[in-house]
């Protein structure tokens, strides 16, 4: 083996390219089971982003359910998620271009059965016994007031005779149909909650036409967050409640609910996107589940009965998207040297099979840093959590003396989760000679309801301070270069970024990813989902418009005084890109180091594999000028305006 070489951190040479990141890369989600197929969801960049549902038989034939021009991809709450059901030989998916809801039978041409007209579908169940669909529908047709969210019924037939039978609440989801078909489950919220903050589950006797009886709330409210409800095999009903400060699984039997597990441990999610699930039924007596605790993902057996726990000795820390039948588990997994995989699980034997992986590369994991989790002080006396990544590349070495400059990351939600898996985009950083710092800070999932709710009231203050904190704690270390610090951060974590590089002195470099730098705007402009989501994390608006202004990086742009870099997608409804480009033309007039890389056709969230590619690369470019390190490749330069 060669002697690594040493040269300049930031100047090494890395295997880890945006070309094989996006040429090699897909996205995987929501996972389906079948008698005789595991069916999930590829976002492909090579495709535009386009979403394709694969199924695999039990041979390992694996065929595309929707090809082109089909994406089948939901924008209910713009978020989407919950896109595509399987019924029996057929798959029904919400096709993004036009949001109508398709059906794929096998044998026959793909059809659709919702009527044209602005509507939007997620989260739809079978109904067998009257055939038809329950979803959740999202009606845009009124444009003089926010959409309207109810659940409606569906025929197969494609008459286009949807029925609501649901309405009143600002939001649903969850739909869940009894095994005998005469009970449906649900959950509702209202403004300005969100999911996670309280919802409500519901139960109404289904009659014989198919309309709901009087509806009865079992769970819930303003201070309880209900999270995926399940009917059990022989018609209990189960879900997950975060009423004892963690997210536990429960059941209402006999008018009554009682804790199957009661666990410092989360095994509920934030409901950012439809289609998640946690835990699955394998039989009337067995549960397989998966929880997170301090930030890693276990998966468990659960003996109804006793509400005995086993645990599963499995290879991965990150696992999602968990189906179960009768032998088996099905579920999206990653470890810290693993790649997300669809992955089956024989429950008998205990064998694993990897149906899907998001990348096939094949990579010496010396080039590959592995996380530590750490957990730092920061104001108030409290305490953060975070993933650091020193920078490693087994070919190099920095030289003597130097520390490495340090990516601060700050993930979206801002209620989202970090976890320390394989994740290529980091490891384009750390393969370089760049170290980065992936924050959980106060807000995030996976530490309970308590972490979480630190956050309210106090958005662009404690999530800031938690990332600077965590910059400060990684220089007293001794692991980092204090005078070439930089955060970079999407969405929200675009708005924690431009706070940190606003208010605070530490960082010397940013990035924002699609970022709010005016909180006011946000609050008017965005969509109907998180419309009153600020009401929690600042304060009612405009009761509080003080506290917008205060804490808006726009208004503030005299205090700003490093380059940062902007990332744009020009069709995004969340963060609209007036945003970044008045902050672009503040930091311009007063003279700041400056790039704006907008995209056509993106939205919120990049899935071009182009935009991606140049993105990495442009983003890599800056902080090379800023920070004064030779590039091993030659990049495509951008535009710094005032540089």
């Amino acid at each position: 083996m060669l002697a690594p070489i040493e040269k300049p951190y930031g100047s090494w040479k890395s295997p880890i390219t945006p070309d094989l990141i996006v040429s090699e890369t897909i996205g995987l989600g929501q996972v389906a089971l079948s008698k005789d197929a595991v069916y999930w969801m590829e976002m492909r960049p090579t495709e535009g982003g386009r979403s394709v549902i694969l199924r695999r038989t039990r041979n390992g034939e694996i065929k595309e359910i929707n090809p082109p021009p089909y994406n089948a991809r939901t924008r209910v709450h713009e978020y989407g998620g919950g896109a595509y059901l399987v019924a029996g030989d057929s798959v029904f998916f919400a096709n993004f271009e036009d949001q109508r809801l398709y059906r794929h039978q096998r044998g026959t041409a793909i059809q659709p059965i919702t009527p044209e007209g602005d509507y939007r579908y997620a989260d739809a169940i079978f109904d067998g016994v009257r055939n038809r669909l329950i979803c959740v529908r999202e009606d845009h047709t009124d444009k003089t007031r926010e959409a309207v969210n109810t659940l409606v019924s569906i025929p197969f037939d494609g008459s286009g005779q949807v029925s609501v039978l649901a309405s009143g609440a600002d939001f649903y989801s969850s739909p869940r149909l009894s095994p005998d078909g005469n009970r449906l489950a649900w959950l509702t919220w209202n403004h300005p909650h969100m999911p996670w903050d309280g919802t409500e589950l519901w139960v109404a006797q289904v009659d014989g036409a198919g309309s709901l009886g009087e509806a009865k709330p079992i769970a819930g409210g303003s201070s309880e967050s209900i999270f995926q409800p399940e009917w059990s095999p022989e018609g209990t009903l189960y879900f997950i409640s975060d009423r004892t400060g963690w997210w536990n699984l429960y059941r209402w039997r006999e008018e009554q609910v009682e804790a199957v597990t009661q666990m410092t441990a989360e095994f509920g999610l934030p409901q950012w996107v439809f289609g998640l699930s946690t835990y699955a039924f394998e039989s009337v007596d067995r549960i397989i589940c998966t929880y997170s605790s301090k930030g890693v993902s276990h998966l468990v057996s659960i003996d109804t009965t006793t509400c005995a726990l086993e645990e599963f000795d499995l290879p991965y820390t990150e696992i999602g998207f968990l189906q179960a039948q009768s032998g088996r588990a099905v579920f999206i997994a990653a470890s810290p040297t693993e790649f997300p995989a669809v992955v089956q699980l024989d429950l008998s034997t205990g064998d694993l099979e990897v149906l899907r992986r998001a990348s096939e590369i094949t990579m010496d994991p010396d080039y590959f840093s592995i996380a530590e989790a750490i957990q730092f002080p920061t104001e108030g006396g409290a305490f953060s959590h975070a993933f650091f990544y020193p920078a490693r590349n087994k070919d190099f070495m920095g030289p003597p003396g130097e520390r490495p400059p340090l990516l601060v990351v700050s993930h979206g939600g801002p209620t989202a989760a970090t976890d320390n898996t394989l994740d290529l985009k980091i490891q384009y950083w750390t393969s370089r000679g760049i170290a980065v710092l992936d924050v959980n800070y106060r807000g995030s999932t996976h530490y309970g309801r308590e972490y979480r709710r630190q956050l309210g009231g106090q958005w662009g203050l404690v999530d800031v301070d938690d990332c600077v904190n965590g910059a400060l704690y990684l220089v007293q270390r001794g692991e980092v270069d204090p005078e070439r610090l930089a955060i970079r951060g999407g969405s929200a974590g675009g708005f924690t970024t431009l706070a940190a590089l606003t208010f605070h002195e530490v960082f010397k470099a940013g990035a924002s990813y699609y970022g709010v730098s005016d909180l006011e705007a946000l609050a008017k402009e965005t969509h109907k989902f998180e419309s009153r989501y600020l009401d929690h994390l600042i304060g009612p608006y405009p009761e509080r418009a003080d506290l917008y202004a205060a804490r808006s990086p726009i208004y503030a742009v005299d205090r700003l005084s490093c380059p940062v870099i902007f990332f744009q997608g020009l069709e995004d409804k969340i963060v609209p890109p007036e945003q970044a480009e008045q902050m672009v033309e503040a930091l311009r007039r007063k003279g700041l180091p400056v790039a704006y890389v907008p995209f056509e056709g993106e939205q919120h969230g990049f899935r071009r594999s182009e935009n991606i590619k140049r993105a990495l690369s442009a983003e890599l470019y800056f902080y090379s000028r800023v920070f004064g390190f030779d590039l091993a490749e030659e990049i495509e330069p951008i535009a710094i305006e005032n540089l």
